[in-house]
């Protein structure tokens, strides 16, 4: 069995140069390139007179002198977060401080907090301290002068990620929920495969056809993106079922067997996306694992 998931890697864009896309909608990309943020972050400027910036990314101050020369001395009312990893994030308080913006973004609760703490990586890549002005929740309506974006709460790569859909248009602000270039990474703690794939299921119910993502280019047809990815998991699960099922017994064992030819810098992004999906497995009583979840937990088919 195979997928029918295709990336789109090509991205026309110069860093610190606006590209518009769309009445209203100009995308900036941070200069901050890598495994898992491709050409960069993407940060979004939304608004004709007064201007919303959805995730100003991580701590750059050049890429802040970027946003500010954009908005062209128009005033950036509020700064809406797509979550709280810190690609995403960390640049919201000095651009707060430039602007007086009002914050927009999902609050961790005490439990998605410890999860985090408790993981690997802790704090290092996700702010769990982060305050909004406006804890946003499901539904809720952000509007400047000439926009309004709906919150919709899409946790699975993080509890807190939140998508925005622009009313009135035919677009969707998908953050790292959905991207072209790749997959998203789904990692426990921090992500939840049985939450991704509901949040995923979500948006095919939404009207949206354009997606805007936190990396790499625009998705047109987006609802045939997710359909493609919700099949590519599948395809995915049925392969680590079938390892099991083969002898392999444990996370580490079959990413070993799934993801052969694998760039080294992404092999412990690997293990953790099939941790995802045996938690995932276990939790629905198709295979079993003996003690805690981890890479070496001993696993068995039911």
């Amino acid at each position: 069995m195979s997928d029918d998931l295709k990336f789109k890697t090509s991205m026309e864009f110069r860093y610190g140069v606006p590209s518009g896309l769309g009445p209203g909608v100009v995308r900036l990309v941070c200069e901050n390139p890598g495994p898992f943020t491709f050409k960069g972050t993407n940060t979004y400027l939304v608004g004709s007179t007064e201007l919303a910036v959805i995730d100003p990314g991580p701590r750059d101050d050049k890429h802040l002198a970027d946003i500010l020369k954009v908005a062209a001395g128009r005033p950036i009312t509020h700064v809406l977060i797509t979550h709280t990893h810190r690609d995403h994030v960390d640049n919201a308080d000095a651009l707060k401080a430039e602007t007086g913006a009002i914050m927009c973004g999902y609050r961790r609760t005490g439990a998605e907090r410890g999860n985090i703490e408790r993981s690997p990586s802790g704090t290092e890549f996700v702010d769990i301290d982060f305050a909004p002005d406006i804890e946003l929740a499901h539904g809720d309506v952000i509007s400047g002068a000439d926009w309004a974006l709906e919150a919709l709460h899409t946790p699975g790569h993080a509890p807190d990620h939140v998508c925005y859909a622009l009313e009135g248009r035919d677009i969707l602000f998908s953050g790292d929920h959905v991207m072209a270039w790749n997959t998203t990474v789904v990692a426990p703690p921090e992500g939840r495969m049985a939450d991704y794939l509901e949040s995923l299921k979500l948006l095919l119910d939404r009207p949206e056809g354009i997606y805007l993502p936190g990396h790499g280019g625009r998705i047109e047809e987006a609802p045939r993106m997710v359909k493609a990815y919700l099949l590519h998991r599948r395809w995915r699960e049925q392969a680590i079922v079938a390892a099991i099922r083969d002898g392999k017994s444990s996370v580490r064992e079959v990413a070993a067997m799934i993801y052969d030819n694998l760039d080294p810098k992404l092999h412990t992004a690997a293990l953790l996306s099939v941790m995802a999906h045996v938690e995932h497995l276990i939790e629905r009583d198709i295979i079993a694992g003996e003690g805690p979840l981890s890479f070496d937990q001993p696993l068995c088919a039911r």
